[in-house]
Order: structure tokens, then C-alpha cells, then sequence
């Protein structure tokens, strides 16, 4: 056997101590894409019970441009929530804004096609851990995607097509729907203004900075195709009377992007267990203000990208 089929077949286990649990990580080869091997990292405490657990898909961030499944800044939102008897999932996804122009109302092809990529991935990540549901003891009903900024859009758009019946969604099962999203600054592209959807979407917890320049909190269009942020999709969802819980974080940037999987991990458990697993029908908008937090607002979709 060669050393890359050895790389390819070898499970990968990464042992870390946490509040008297051991969380071992595991390495698998979900798909190839375009010559492109595409892997997830498994996380799950030693104690796990071979009871069904849920799992939490979580999809990492860099503007569709670069970023790392298993970056060091995610680690405390992975280990948080094996530790509360989840099994975490982050993902690899091809990177389709690599070495490309930055995004406009003119020049949104390669936008496009590095969101409809990304979602091509998730979904066939969220296939394959369907069809290992049993030996991976995860509970197929309750899968929550969760992402970071790109990551972030690609979660929501993710859930808005399969909800949508886009045929984009066809390699999932017919009867298959998210549990639930968690969007940490992400937004949809639409072609039909702010997105409507034919069936009601999951249960989605918005965090986005009120001064975030590099996605919009609120919308960037052109007529009716744009990108359309957590502004205007939770009005929509109060509008459609959907459950949802968005932190309208004031005057600050991107950066809302990451820290909130360190500093406000009680706050998306409550979530997840106030609108997943009790089902709650509420929707509530929160304007968090931080007086001591300063904010970067310099980053746009201009600089980022040249």
C-alpha cells in the first residue's frame, strides 16, 4: 500500500484533555473534487455513549480565499460542544476566490461560483455523514451547520437552498432538513431580492457587527441580485414569523466573525437548546453594545482581496 493510500485510510487521532474528558479527533477523505481531496475532522469525547448524538457541521472562514478546517481560533467552540455530548464535524471546501478580483454588483461571477461550490461541498460532507450516521453514532434529524464569515454564507445559502428545493440540494435525501444554523457574520446570495423561501427555513442564529464592511449586515444589490446579510434575513424571518435569534452587534466589525465561539458559547448553547431541541417558536432580536470592545472597521471586500 502506498503512503498516500495509507494517508487516505489512516484514522487520525488527536488526544486533548478537557474538564476530565479526552476528545479524540478523527481524520477522514469525504469526497475529490476537481483533483482536490476534500477531509473532515471528527471530534467526540472518549465517554460517548453509543447513543445518537448531535452533531454540530462546522464550516471555517477566509472570504472563499484560504483558511484551515482545523484552525487553533475554532477550538474552543469544537471542544465546547463535545463536551455537552456533541459530535463536531469542520470541513474542508475548495477555496473558488483564490487569486481572484474582489466582488461587486458588476463582477459577482466568481463570487457565485465559489459559494456554489463551497455548498456543492457541504452538502456532500452532510451526505456522507448520513450514509455513516450508525457507525458514527450521530443522530441524522439533528445536524446544525455552522459557519464563520465565508463559512458563514455558505451555511445560510446552504439551508436557503435545500429549503428552496434548489436543484443543488438533489444529492440529499428528500426528506432531509438541517436541525438548525448558527451564522457568525455570513449572508445569501439571491437573484430574487431578499430570499423567500418555499419551505420554512431551520431555526437560525445570527451574530453580525452593525459595522462589518466585508460582508454586509445589511445588503449590497443591484436590482434584485445582491447579497443580503443578517439585517435583512431577520427581518424576513419576523416578517414569515420563522424562529430565530439575531445578536446585532453595534458598532463593531468583522471581527464578529470569530470571537463570539469564545466569548458567547452559553449563549449559543441556549440557542440550540431553546430553538432545536425544545423547538421553540420565538424570534428574538438582541442589540449587544460593548463599551470597552474597539472595533477595526478598515476591512472591505477592496483590500481584502488586492
Amino acid at each position: 500500500m502506498t503512503n498516500k493510500l495509507l494517508l487516505l485510510n489512516a484514522l487520525l487521532f488527536l488526544t486533548l484533555t478537557l474538564f476530565g474528558q479526552t476528545v479524540r479527533k478523527e481524520t477522514r477523505l469525504y469526497a475529490e473534487k476537481t483533483g482536490q481531496e476534500l477531509r473532515m475532522d471528527i471530534y467526540q469525547s472518549d465517554s460517548t455513549t453509543l447513543q445518537p448524538q448531535p452533531c454540530l457541521l462546522f464550516v471555517f472562514g477566509g472570504g472563499f480565499k484560504n483558511g484551515e478546517r482545523g484552525a487553533a481560533l475554532y477550538h474552543p467552540f469544537f471542544n465546547y460542544f463535545v463536551k455537552k455530548g456533541f459530535t463536531v464535524v469542520s470541513i474542508d471546501y475548495r477555496l473558488g476566490m483564490k487569486e481572484q478580483k474582489a466582488p461587486g454588483v458588476f463582477n459577482t461571477k466568481p463570487l457565485r461560483n465559489a459559494i456554489a461550490m463551497a455548498v456543492d461541498d457541504l452538502y456532500s460532507a452532510t451526505h456522507y455523514l448520513l450514509e455513516n450516521a450508525t457507525e458514527l453514532h450521530i443522530d441524522p434529524s439533528l445536524i446544525i451547520i455552522s459557519g464563520s464569515s465565508a463559512g458563514a454564507i455558505t451555511v445560510l445559502q446552504a439551508d436557503y437552498e435545500n429549503r428552496d428545493n434548489h436543484p443543488s440540494a438533489n444529492v440529499l435525501p428528500d426528506d432531509f432538513r438541517y436541525a438548525g444554523v448558527i451564522s457568525f457574520a455570513g449572508a445569501i446570495f439571491s437573484t430574487e431580492g431578499v430570499p423567500s423561501y418555499t419551505q420554512p427555513p431551520a431555526p437560525t442564529l445570527f451574530f453580525h457587527g452593525t459595522a462589518d464592511r466585508l460582508v454586509p449586515y445589511g445588503k449590497t444589490r443591484f436590482f434584485n441580485l445582491g447579497m443580503f446579510g443578517s439585517k435583512p434575513l431577520a427581518k424576513k424571518f419576523r416578517r414569515e414569523r420563522y424562529p430565530y435569534m439575531f445578536y446585532s452587534m453595534e458598532d463593531i466589525g468583522h471581527e464578529v466573525s470569530e470571537y463570539p465561539m469564545q466569548e458567547f458559547l452559553p449563549e449559543i448553547d441556549r440557542f440550540i437548546s431553546d430553538y432545536v431541541f425544545n423547538r421553540k417558536q420565538w424570534m428574538t432580536d438582541i442589540h449587544f453594545k460593548d463599551m470597552l470592545r474597539k472595533s477595526d472597521t478598515s476591512t472591505t471586500p477592496g483590500n481584502y482581496y488586492n
